[in-house]
């Protein structure tokens, strides 16, 4: 099926910023929309967003952008086949010409990339879950996967006002996505009032998570598992605790400012201080505890608890398949963080997602800060087999629009097989 037309149009993202959409339209008339995130804290090596600078929205227009897709990527797509994902995405990245996808832009690529998949799968009329999973690696079936939830946000997505950018849980003893659902919304809701009760709470955090008012990092550990106590839950058996400490963001060449507690620690000082955590606290996940500058400290770090707790690459491993295989080599983390807007295609995402599971990584396909309406990594997670799925927190609409679209997919005729459960987190352990 030929695509007919192509329109891109400025829309808004969750925190009020401009952001790119397409629409694809097909010529039996099916079409499909896409739409590009953007990330507070970022990757130095993932795909460039081209945004117009300037005094106009703080510099982030994207008329640039949209300007790119009208003048040379629907010229270039229109009449190609929509099924053709791979042809499409080699396309574009060609016509960009540059190794991060800064001359048409990353949230160019990525919102066409996205639209095409869902043109595609309307032209077959199958729900986008279902058009992906029918290229699922033999013996796999698609299933839900497991959510990692914020409950509090901090870095840069709470004003920096505590250094760890998410304390999240993983309602590790559900046996649906619906009901790790209902245990999250129990721990949020008990997290809200402990946090109301002390006089801690200064608000909502960029991702829906509350944003704390705490003197240490570690206030937020100590609080967390309060409130899944307080939820009636056991820390570490039916809810447990995932980070991302997303340290590229106050760490560089080894050193690591703690600006909450006033203190500086080298590569070794972090590392203890992290693994410590994961000795008294009920944690199965961290995220980019190292900068991505820090390699050797990563791959120290994967080492001394990468057999009990899932490290996950982000900012280190970008959803780029080439350095996945080099971490992999080195024994850097255990687990990678997908992300189609890193990557600026949909074929480039899926490359380095069944790298990593060839590999034996865990996976989870992840949202950024600046979200839309749009529930498509909802079904990038299920019909991918992903296993894991980070969106968030258990509030602000853009979140709960993906979270009540996996409920969707579990409860309709012909849902998923399963539902992934803690299993997702075995990874390479």
């Amino acid at each position: 099926m030929k695509i007919k037309s192509i329109a891109a149009r400025r829309i808004w993202d969750s925190r009020g910023r401009p952001t790119v959409e397409v629409e694809i339209t097909n010529e039996d008339g099916t079409s499909g929309i896409g739409i590009a995130p953007a990330g507070a804290s970022r990757g130095t090596r993932e795909a460039v967003e081209l945004r117009d600078g300037g005094e106009r929205f703080k510099g982030l227009d994207v008329q640039a952008a949209l300007r790119g897709i009208d003048g040379e990527i629907a010229p270039l797509l229109i009449g190609h086949d929509v099924t053709d994902q791979a042809g499409i995405d080699t396309a574009l990245a060609v016509l960009d010409g540059t190794q991060l996808k800064s001359r048409l832009g990353g949230n160019a690529l990525i919102a066409t990339s996205l639209a095409v998949l869902h043109a595609a799968a309307a032209h077959a009329r199958l729900p986008l879950w279902r058009y992906l999973a029918q290229d699922l690696p033999q013996g796999q079936s698609p299933k839900l996967p497991l959510p990692q939830i914020q409950i509090f946000g901090g870095g840069a997505h709470a004003g920096r006002r505590v250094d760890v950018q998410d304390f999240m849980v993983i309602a590790t003893g559900a046996t649906s996505f619906a009901e790790a659902m209902e245990m999250t919304a129990e721990v949020y809701r008990a997290a809200g009032e402990l946090m109301a009760a002390r006089g801690a709470l200064a608000g909502i955090a960029d991702e829906g998570g509350w944003w704390p008012s705490f003197t240490r990092n570690e206030d937020a550990l100590d609080t967390l598992v309060a409130a899944i106590e307080r939820a009636g839950y056991t820390p570490g058996h039916e809810v447990s605790i995932a980070l991302d400490i997303a340290s590229s963001e106050f760490g560089k060449d080894g050193r690591y400012r703690l600006a909450l507690e006033n203190q500086e620690l080298d590569s070794e000082g972090l590392f203890d201080m992290l693994v410590g955590w994961t000795e008294r606290y009920p944690i199965v996940s961290i995220e980019d505890p190292l900068a991505e500058d820090d390699e050797a400290g990563l791959v120290a770090f994967t080492r001394a608890v990468g057999h009990k707790v899932q490290v996950v690459g982000d900012d280190y491993l970008v959803t780029n398949a080439q350095r996945v295989k080099d971490a992999a080599a080195k024994g850097a983390c255990n687990c990678v963080l997908i992300k189609p807007n890193q990557a600026g295609t949909v074929t480039e995402t899926l490359l380095a997602l069944r790298t990593a599971q060839s590999l034996g990584y865990s996976t989870i396909v992840s949202a950024r800060s600046g979200e839309t309406e749009d529930v498509a990594i909802v079904h990038l997670s299920t019909g991918w087999n992903a296993g894991q799925l980070k969106v968030g927190s258990f509030a602000r609409s853009e979140r709960m629009a993906k979270w009540n679209e996996g409920i969707r997919l579990e409860t309709r005729p012909g849902a998923p097989a399963g539902f992934w459960g803690k299993a997702a987190l075995a990874g390479k352990r």
